[in-house]
């Protein structure tokens, strides 16, 4: 197991353990699991965003934490926090993530994220300049969002 994925299951399990919150100390953490901190900032920012349904809050000092909120919320508030968070612009890897959580919260089917991680990637975007495929794949999962939530 990579060390990324072993700081996440830890950081997983403390929200599970706090019913949907952690408080952490970056140090902390870092020396529990034989890592540098900055490791953990990595994992956090990467796999602990907005997109993914978590809220994060910090405090910096001496008795500095990252507090790490698991948003429960219904299935068209869940949807408009996600399209809120979808912004102006979107790369093929943020969509990808936007959906993933989709369909972990069941919002979607398999087929359907299949489907429109197929729709909203490069390769079906080809034809468009680079500069405007983010914002159009932004457009598209906005519509999809505001269909999903009918």
């Amino acid at each position: 197991m990579l060390i990324s994925d072993a700081i996440a299951k830890l950081i997983e399990e403390m929200i599970n353990e706090g019913e949907g919150a952690a408080e952490i100390k970056r140090n902390d953490l870092a020396g529990q699991l034989g890592c540098v901190p900055s490791q953990i900032n990595y994992v956090i920012t990467s796999r602990f965003t907005p997109e993914r349904g978590y809220i994060i809050e910090s405090r910096r000092g001496g008795g500095g934490y990252i507090r790490i909120i698991r948003k429960q919320m219904g299935k068209d508030e869940y949807l408009m926090h996600f399209l809120y968070a979808v912004g102006d612009s979107v790369d093929e890897k943020e969509a990808v993530a936007f959906l993933g959580n989709l369909y972990d919260k069941e919002v979607i089917t398999e087929r359907e994220y299949i489907l429109l991680c197929s729709t909203l990637s490069n390769g079906a975007l080809s034809k468009l300049p680079s500069e405007a495929r983010n914002t159009v794949r932004a457009d598209i999962l906005r519509h999809v969002i505001l269909r999903l939530m009918k």
